[in-house]
C-alpha cells in the first residue's frame, strides 16, 4: 500500500509523533520513555572535570572531524568513533562548500584540509535553465564526493590515534557507560537522541515538496539549475560536479506534480527513467544514477530538526542530530564541521565538562538560528515556485538568488549586465582573483585554476602547532557556500 504524500504546507511535529514517511534516510521521531535512565547507572551524577574518554556515535563528517579537532588540541584524549556502516558506505553523492569552510579547515588541521581541497572540484558561475533558455549567476564553489571526504577524514583521524570502528551498532547507551562524554553524531534520525525521550525538546518541521537525491554521469562545469515544464506542472533539479565523471543531481517538484506524473506509483528505476526523459535536454542525453550504497533512490521530504538544547548530562548533539537546514542552502556539512570545531575548542578551553557543553551549546545554537531561518525561507520560495515563473528568465534567476532578503537596486542592474558574455568573463576573473587571494591568505598555493587543480600547502601552514588553534569567527554569510545565492 502506498504511503500518501500530501501533508499540510508546514507541519511542526512534537518529537514523540511520527509523520508519514516516504522511505530513505529521513528523520522520523520516536520517543523512548524511560530509556534515558540507561545512559548511566542509577544515581550516578553528571561527570565533572575534563572529558578524557570520548565516544562518538556516528562516523559521518561531524563525528570524524570532531575527533580530529579534539586530538589536535589534546593528543592524550581517548576517542572512539563508532559507525554502523562498513568503510566507504555513505548516503548521497557530493558535498558542496565555500572558501569560508576552507579557512576554518586550514586553521584547525592543515593536513586534512589540503587533502580535501586536492580531491575537490571547482565550479565557476551558476547556470539557470528554463526550458531552452539560460541565465547566469555569479559565485564559485567547491564540491567533493561524500565517500571521498569520509575516506580522507577517517584516515586522518586514524593517523592521530582515534579508534574508528565500523560495522558496529549502538542500541543501548549502557554499553558506553564508561565514557566521560558521548557525542551523538548519528544523523537527523539520531538513535542516541531518541533514547533520551524529550530531554532535548526535539521539534521536527516537515517540508511540502518531495525530492530525490540522484547522481548523473554528466559532469556539469557550473552549478546548474534546470526547470522543465510537464503536463502536470514544473519539475526541477540542482546539479554540481562531485567526483571524476559524476555530478550530484537533486530533483524536486510540487506534490501535485509528483502525483500527476505518476511518480508516486512508479518504482525507483522507472521513476528515474521518467526523470531522464523530462530532463533529456539539460542532461544532454546522459543517464541519471539512482543507486547509492546499493540502495535505490527514494522520494523523500526534507525535515528540519531543531532542539531546544544540544546537551543533556554527558551526551551532546552534533551535526544533523542537533539541527538540519534545507538542502537548497547547501550548508549541512559546513555547519556540522563548524559544530565539531566549536565543541573541540570548548572542551579544550573549559576546565569542567558541564561548562564546556554549556559554552558549545550557547555559541553554536546562536550562530545557527539565522541560518535555519534563511533555510526555511529558501524552502518556502521553492514550495511556491509558480508565483515567480511569470517573470522573464533573467528576472526569475535574480529573484531566486536574492530570495532571502531585500537587495540594493544596483545589484539587479549588475545581474542584468553580467548576462553579457564579456562582462561575465570579467566577473569570473574578479572571482578568480579573490579565490587566489583567499588561498594564499590561508597558506594554500594554487597551481592552476581548473577543477582538477592540484593544491599544496606552504611549509609554514604545515608546521602550525597541533595545540589548540582558536576557532575563527564566522565569516559573513555571503562568503559561505550557498547553492542558490547569486
Amino acid at each position: 500500500m502506498r504511503t500518501p504524500l500530501h501533508r499540510p504546507h508546514r507541519q511542526e511535529t512534537p518529537a514523540g509523533t511520527a509523520p508519514p514517511s516516504l522511505g530513505g534516510p529521513n528523520p522520523t521521531p520516536a520517543a523512548h520513555q524511560g530509556a534515558a535512565a540507561a545512559v548511566r547507572p542509577p544515581g550516578r551524577a553528571a561527570r565533572t572535570g575534563h572529558a578524557k574518554k570520548i565516544v562518538c556515535v556516528g562516523g559521518g563528517p561531524a563525528g570524524l572531524y570532531f575527533a580530529i579537532a579534539a586530538k589536535r588540541r589534546d593528543a592524550g584524549l581517548d576517542i572512539t568513533v563508532i559507525e554502523r556502516d562498513p568503510p566507504g558506505a555513505t548516503y548521497g553523492w557530493g558535498v558542496g562548500y565555500g572558501d569560508d569552510l576552507l579557512d576554518h579547515l586550514y586553521g584547525n588541521d592543515p593536513d586534512s584540509a589540503q587533502a580535501v581541497r586536492a580531491a575537490s572540484a571547482l565550479w565557476q558561475d551558476q547556470e539557470v535553465r528554463l526550458g531552452e533558455e539560460t541565465a547566469y549567476l555569479g559565485r564559485y564553489g567547491f564540491s567533493i564526493a561524500r565517500a571521498t571526504l569520509l575516506d580522507i577524514l577517517t584516515r586522518r583521524a586514524t593517523e592521530l590515534g582515534v579508534d574508528v570502528q565500523h560495522r558496529r551498532t549502538v542500541e543501548d547507551l549502557a554499553e558506553l557507560a564508561d565514557a566521560d562524554l558521548i557525542v551523538a553524531c548519528d544523523g537527523a534520525n539520531s538513535r542516541v537522541r531518541q533514547l533520551h525521550g524529550d530531554h532535548f525538546s526535539t521539534r521536527l518541521q516537515v517540508g511540502r515538496n518531495p525530492y530525490m537525491w540522484l547522481g548523473t554521469d554528466k559532469v556539469f562545469p557550473r552549478f546548474t539549475f534546470a526547470f522543465e515544464p510537464t503536463p502536470a506542472g514544473w519539475v526541477w533539479f540542482y546539479a554540481y560536479p562531485s567526483s571524476a565523471g559524476i555530478s550530484t543531481c537533486v530533483v524536486e517538484c510540487a506534490p501535485e506534480t509528483w502525483r500527476g506524473l505518476g511518480l508516486d506509483a512508479l518504482d525507483s528505476a522507472d521513476g528515474v527513467r521518467l526523470l531522464e526523459q523530462i530532463f533529456a535536454s539539460a542532461l544532454d542525453g546522459h543517464a541519471l544514477l539512482g543507486q547509492s550504497r546499493g540502495e535505490p533512490a527514494r522520494w523523500q521530504h526534507f525535515t528540519e530538526v531543531r532542539n531546544a538544547t544540544w546537551y543533556h548530562d554527558n551526551v551532546v548533539l552534533l551535526g544533523d542530530a542537533a539541527h538540519t537546514t534545507h538542502y537548497t542552502l547547501g550548508s549541512g556539512t559546513r555547519l556540522a564541521l563548524l559544530d565539531a570545531i566549536e565543541l573541540a575548542h570548548s572542551l579544550y578551553t573549559q576546565a569542567e565538562l558541564p561548562a564546556a557543553l554549556h559554552a558549545y551549546d550557547g555559541r553554536r545554537r546562536a550562530a545557527l538560528h539565522p541560518v535555519q531561518a534563511a533555510a526555511r525561507t529558501s524552502m518556502a520560495w521553492f514550495e511556491h515556485l509558480d508565483r515567480h515563473l511569470e517573470q522573464d528568465l533573467v528576472a526569475f534567476a535574480y529573484a531566486m538568488s536574492v530570495r532571502q532578503g531585500v537587495q540594493p537596486p544596483w545589484r539587479y542592474q549588475l545581474h542584468r549586465a553580467t548576462q553579457v558574455p564579456v562582462l561575465r568573463r570579467v566577473r569570473r576573473e574578479v572571482n578568480g582573483g579573490l579565490r587566489r587571494y583567499l588561498a594564499l591568505r590561508r597558506g594554500e598555493t594554487a597551481l592552476g585554476t581548473g577543477s582538477a587543480t592540484r593544491r599544496v600547502t606552504t611549509t609554514a601552514a604545515l608546521a602550525a602547532p597541533a595545540a589548540a588553534p582558536a576557532l575563527k569567527a564566522p565569516l559573513p554569510e555571503g562568503r559561505g557556500f550557498s547553492t542558490l545565492q547569486g
